[in-house]
C-alpha cells in the first residue's frame, strides 16, 4: 500500500478509526478497502484477519501509523478505503441537511437516520466533510449503510427528486409537529438547516414548514436532537 497520511479533504481516500466501523466498512463496501492496519496489542485480531481474508484485503500490523492517524488511545484498528460516489434512492424518503458544519453532529445524524430506517441523506454545500474520519467514527459505522449525495443548492436537489413531500424544520414553522398530527405521507424529505443559523425564511415557502414544540427556556434544539425527533415521528406515522 502507498504511504498513508493524516486525512485531508482533498484526498481520494479516507479511513475508519476503530474495529467496529472497520468491520462495517468491510461488510458494506469491501471493494473500496485498500487495506487494514491493526495494533500489536489488539486482542480480537483473528476475527478481523479472517474477515479481511474472505474479502482479499491486506492486513498489516503498524502501531506507529495508528498512533499518527488517531487521536484516541483506544484505537486499535484502521481501515483505509477509497472514496466512492452514490446517489439517493428516488423511491425512498430522504433527510436533507442544508450547510451542516459540524462533523461530529453529521456522524450522529447519520447514525440516527439509519437507526430510524432512513438510508438516504442529501447534503447542500458548503458543508462538513462526510468522509472525514471524525464523521465516520461518530456514525459508528452507519455511514457504510447509507446513500449520500451532494447538491450545490436545495433547488438542485428538488429538480432531481420532485416526488417527495417536503417538510422544512424551522423555529417559525407554520405547523407544530405532534405525534397525533404528523402528516401522512409515504415519500418525504425532512429538511434541516445549519447548526447556528437554521433555515432562512425562504424555506417557509418550500413544502410544509414544521416547528418542533419546545419550552421557552431554550432558544432551539440541537440539530441532532431535532433530526432524531423528526425522523422518529415521520417513520412512526399512524396509518
Amino acid at each position: 500500500m502507498e504511504p498513508i497520511k493524516p486525512y485531508k479533504k482533498g484526498f481520494d481516500y479516507s479511513y475508519t478509526l476503530g474495529a467496529f466501523p472497520t468491520i462495517e466498512l468491510i461488510k458494506g463496501h469491501p471493494e473500496t478497502v485498500k487495506g487494514v492496519y491493526i495494533h500489536s496489542t489488539f486482542t480480537d485480531k483473528d476475527n478481523i484477519i479472517k474477515l479481511c481474508k474472505l474479502n482479499n484485503i491486506t492486513v498489516l500490523e503498524n502501531d506507529k501509523l495508528i498512533s499518527k492517524l488517531s487521536d484516541k488511545e483506544n484505537c486499535f484498528v484502521i481501515g483505509i478505503f477509497e472514496k466512492y460516489e452514490n446517489t439517493l434512492d428516488a423511491d425512498k424518503s430522504h433527510i436533507i441537511l442544508v450547510n451542516p458544519s459540524n462533523m461530529g453532529n453529521l456522524g450522529t445524524i447519520i447514525r440516527t437516520a439509519v437507526g430510524m430506517g432512513i438510508y438516504d441523506i442529501g447534503l447542500i454545500t458548503p458543508c462538513a466533510d462526510i468522509y472525514n474520519p471524525k464523521t465516520i467514527r461518530s456514525s459508528m459505522g452507519a455511514f457504510f449503510k447509507l446513500r449520500h449525495q451532494y447538491f450545490t443548492s436545495f433547488e438542485e436537489y428538488r429538480n432531481q427528486y420532485q416526488n417527495h413531500d417536503v417538510f422544512t424544520f424551522m423555529l417559525n414553522g407554520s405547523n407544530t409537529l405532534e405525534i397525533q398530527n404528523c402528516p401522512k405521507t409515504q415519500l418525504f424529505s425532512l429538511v434541516f438547516g445549519n447548526e447556528a443559523t437554521g433555515l432562512d425564511d425562504s424555506f417557509l415557502e418550500v413544502g410544509t414548514s414544521i416547528c418542533i414544540p419546545q419550552s421557552p427556556d431554550v432558544d432551539s434544539l440541537n440539530i441532532t436532537i431535532a433530526v432524531g425527533i423528526g425522523a422518529f415521528i415521520f417513520t412512526h406515522q399512524t396509518k
